[in-house]
């Protein structure tokens, strides 16, 4: 019989394998379940598609009737009857052409924008609504798959479960027959063991009474042996019957046991992964196609605007000031060709149409046509000069309205959080302090150009009356008059040079500089406003006759006139005062970010100068240094010194850029303003006079010209200054 322990590990193992059934029964249940989930999340994702692309077709047909209205708006005000042929003929300058494209840009994105809507709603949404359908159909028919798997699984699970039983029941017996059986080995051990116990315990006995003993107990005792060996032996066939029958149902048992092994193996492998498989058919490929349609048609949209954005940069980089100025011109040309000549008109038959030049109209003309010399010759270099500071202006304003500020890129680097888009471009370009102080000094430099530009019209309109006049009355004097007034005129010049050569700092330079250092320091606009012409040939006449206007302590004079009277000293100058042979040497300078690198630099450019040059070098800078340190009450920092002073010290070769150049002379001239000290030689190194500080010593100018004179006497070999002649010069010899 089983042992009460047996049966009891017997029901355990049951339990145990009933129990690991009925997880995998609840893990088919949640599989099923998993992929019904699966299957809603991904209709809904589909339909959320299908709303957003719907709500984005309605934005985009929105922003197309949005950007078309505003394209006709324009568009009709172009296309209007009135000055309609104004309009036609504007059309051809490139601003026109910049704004037809403009238009006509916005025309294309409202046509793109449109197609966008029309692809959304009747391509992408359907794709949507397809892939949706055939998911849920996909999905049906893979479940009907995934459950009738589950189901011949669980057929096998049972099937295992009864050859289990079946094997447990077939061991029960053989085990049971097998107890029976050495339960009858043991009373035919335990009968042979008494028999030959009762053969020991008996005496000696005759033959006679042994074999009577003998007859009598000998059928008793074979009779229950051969019962014995009988039971024995039918008990011996049960448990082999047994024994073979638990063998066959334990091999079995093995072998469901592995077969149900692998199908459970391959279901959660193979099987599984197969149905999701199905499940999936087609949905990746068919979305795929579907987002790949959305970015084709994004894409030509952005492909079709892009080709419009080229057309429009291009015709922006066509702006062209010029270009359009003659256009104008040519298609107005009845408005701005010149006029016809006017002729003389005769009065009263008087038919004499040309000037008399018979005596004693002779001397007066040719006195005459001296003075317009001698005024034509100033107002050359006034006007040249004014044309230099304003090229240089002008160059000033290019630079601010040129300035590379249209990059935006850094606007659209979006990063993946979810904040709200700032321009923080927009609001530092925008800012109001800045933007107010970047337009204070837009509107201050077009101010001081546009007075410039009107100085200089003004000036060449009175040099071309000028001209026109002497170059009639010398036509009319002839040849003889005119050689006698251009070499009376070179003489004059010749003398001036003559004079000049031997001074250190030319009277004219020097007395304008004490002047102004005397009295001008915080005079507001100096140097660029301009003074009475009047006034500065007044001053220049009396320097050419050997006098010094500007002496004493008088301060009657105009402070324009007397900082205009210096400048056009620098102006007339046969050759400026850097020569152009270091101009490349010096404007190298200007890539220098350190403003100390460029002022060394500066200093073994100019050592190879002649010491004259030198000296007025060191003297003038010394003075506009001084000069700029007064910069909030008179308006003139170092560069804008060097704003008015650059064209004038420093010209800039031929074929060269000369906007681009002047604005590289004019870093340079003020960088030498700044660091003069560090450029020039001191005392030590270079004799001669130098400018001082008001308040340092005595006075504040040392030269032999100042009154009294501050300076020591100079060595035999040093230059020195010569006070007055005939013809006292008013050019510097460098």
């Amino acid at each position: 019989m089983t042992s009460p322990a047996k049966f009891r590990k017997d029901k355990e193992i049951v339990a145990e394998y009933e129990t690991q059934v009925k997880e995998i029964r609840a893990q088919l249940v949640e599989q099923l379940k998993c992929l019904d989930q699966q299957c809603e999340l991904r209709v809904q994702l589909l339909q959320d598609l299908q709303d957003f692309f719907r709500k984005k077709a309605e934005i985009e047909v929105d922003y197309s009737r949005n950007l078309e209205k505003l394209a006709e708006r324009f568009l009709t005000k172009t296309r209007s009857t009135k000055d309609h042929l104004l309009k036609k003929e504007q059309s051809i300058l490139s601003p026109v052409n910049c704004w037809n494209l403009l238009l006509l840009q916005v025309k294309r994105e409202s046509r793109d924008h449109a197609t966008l809507s029309d692809l959304y709603l009747n391509n992408i949404i359907p794709r949507f609504a397809q892939i949706s359908e055939d998911s849920g159909r996909l999905f049906k028919k893979s479940k009907e798959v995934g459950v009738q798997l589950q189901e011949d699984m669980m057929k096998v699970l049972n099937e295992l479960y009864t050859v289990m039983k079946t094997y447990h029941m077939y061991n029960t017996d053989s085990m049971n027959a097998e107890s029976k059986l050495k339960e009858a080995e043991k009373q035919e051990e335990k009968q042979m063991g008494r028999s030959g116990r009762q053969d020991d315990r008996q005496t000696p006995r005759s033959p006679d009474t042994l074999a009577s003993i003998k007859s009598d107990e000998k059928p008793v005792r074979r009779s229950s042996v051969k019962k014995i060996e009988k039971m024995k032996e039918k008990r011996q066939a049960k448990y082999t019957e047994n024994r073979l029958k638990a063998i066959k149902a334990r091999n079995e048992y093995l072998l469901a046991l592995e077969a149900t092994n692998s199908c459970v193996f391959k279901y959660y492998i193979h099987d599984l992964s197969d149905i999701i498989d199905c499940c999936d058919l087609g949905y990746h490929a068919s979305l795929q196609r579907a987002l790949r349609t959305y970015l084709s048609a994004e894409q030509n949209v952005e492909t079709s605007k892009h080709s419009g954005l080229e057309t429009l940069e291009g015709a922006a980089e066509s702006l062209e000031a010029n270009g359009d100025k003659q256009k104008v011109m040519e298609t107005y040309n009845n408005v701005f060709c010149p006029p016809a000549r006017f002729d003389f008109q005769s009065h009263m038959g008087d038919t004499m149409g040309v000037m008399c030049a018979q005596q004693p109209v002779e001397g007066e003309l040719l006195q005459r046509c001296q003075q317009l010399q001698s005024r034509l010759s100033t107002l050359k270099i006034e006007n040249e000069e004014v044309k230099k500071t304003m090229e240089a202006t002008l160059s000033t304003i290019q630079d601010m309205v040129t300035v590379d500020d249209y990059d935006v890129s850094e606007c659209f680097h979006h990063s993946n959080s979810m904040e709200s888009v700032k321009s923080t471009f927009s609001e530092s370009y925008l800012s109001k302090p800045s933007l107010a102080k970047r337009r204070a000094n837009q509107q201050e430099t077009e101010q001081f150009y546009f007075t410039k530009l009107k100085e200089f019209l003004e000036g060449r309109n009175l040099i071309t009356k000028l001209e026109a006049k002497n170059d009639l009355i010398e036509k009319t004097l002839g040849e003889s008059q005119k050689t006698d007034c251009c070499l009376a005129s070179g003489r004059r010049n010749s003398s001036v040079r003559k004079q000049e050569s031997g001074e250190a700092i030319p009277l004219m330079v020097e007395s304008c500089i004490c002047f102004i250092s005397r009295h001008g320091l915080q005079h507001e606009g100096i140097f660029r406003v301009s003074g009475s012409q009047v006034e500065v040939n007044d001053i220049k006449n009396a320097f050419e006759r050997g006098e010094d206007p500007l002496a004493g302590d008088q301060n009657d004079h105009d402070m324009d006139s007397i900082a205009g009277v210096l400048k056009l000293y620098f102006r007339g100058l046969d050759h400026a005062l850097f020569p152009k042979e270091v101009f490349h040497d010096l404007i190298s300078c200007v890539s220098m970010e350190s403003l100390q690198e460029r002022a060394v630099h500066i200093k073994k450019v100019l050592q190879s100068l002649p010491s004259k040059t030198l000296i007025i070098m060191r003297y003038l800078f010394a003075f506009l240094n001084h000069l700029s340190q007064y910069s909030e009450e008179n308006m003139m920092d170092p560069y804008n010194l060097a704003i008015c002073f650059g064209p004038t010290l420093m010209s800039v070769p031929e074929g060269h850029d000369q906007v681009s150049c002047q604005a590289h002379v004019n870093e340079l001239i003020k960088t030498i303003i700044i660091h003069h000290d560090t450029i020039f030689p001191g005392l030590q190194d270079l004799q001669g006079p130098i400018y001082t500080i008001p308040g340092a010593g005595d006075d504040f100018c040392d030269s032999p010209h100042c009154e009294p004179p501050l300076v020591e006497e100079p060595a035999p070999d040093t230059v020195s200054v010569i006070h007055n002649s005939e013809d006292v010069t008013l050019a510097l010899t460098i």
